[in-house]
């Protein structure tokens, strides 16, 4: 094979409220933690075993503030994107490591209806009105008037 894929796809909950910050220019980056489970049957105990798996989420632009007026702790959303790996010195002066997953589309799966009330009782109006109907946006649209990121010199 020719050509690499750099490609994740998840559905978990949100493990905390998103972040936002804000940029000189108008641009923003949401982030926020996401957990998947996994869920199996100990064979020889016969006790279910739950494992989580914690992400970082990176939501950019348009994007990452609908993420921030429509999402809270603990809704249900679909991302799919690409990983990133950064570094950076901590203060300690030890160099820290992370790896985000880079959001280009995503889904929310709770609609407001079902997660109950929200903080300052705000609603989503088009999803509030899809019971079963998922929200689906994409960041591509929201990317177009953004200069390209630096690529990443990482020795792996």
């Amino acid at each position: 094979m020719s050509g690499t894929l750099n490609k994740v796809m998840l559905i978990g909950h949100l493990g905390d409220e998103v972040k936002i910050h804000y940029f000189e220019g108008g641009n923003c980056i949401a982030r926020f933690p996401l957990a998947t489970n996994e869920s199996y049957t100990n064979k020889q105990t016969g006790e279910k075993v739950t494992n989580t798996d914690w992400h970082n989420i990176v939501i950019r632009n348009k994007a990452a503030e609908i993420c921030e007026k429509y999402l809270s702790k603990g809704d249900k959303i679909y991302v799919e994107g690409r990983l990133k790996n950064r570094q950076w010195q901590g203060e300690d002066g030890q160099p820290r490591y992370t790896t985000e997953v880079h959001v280009q589309d995503f889904t929310f799966l709770t609609t407001k209806a079902n997660s109950g009330a929200t903080q300052n009782n705000q609603t989503a109006p088009n999803v509030q009105n899809v019971a079963a109907k998922p929200v689906s946006i994409s960041t591509e649209t929201s990317q177009a008037n953004n200069t390209p990121e630096q690529e990443d010199d990482l020795p792996f």
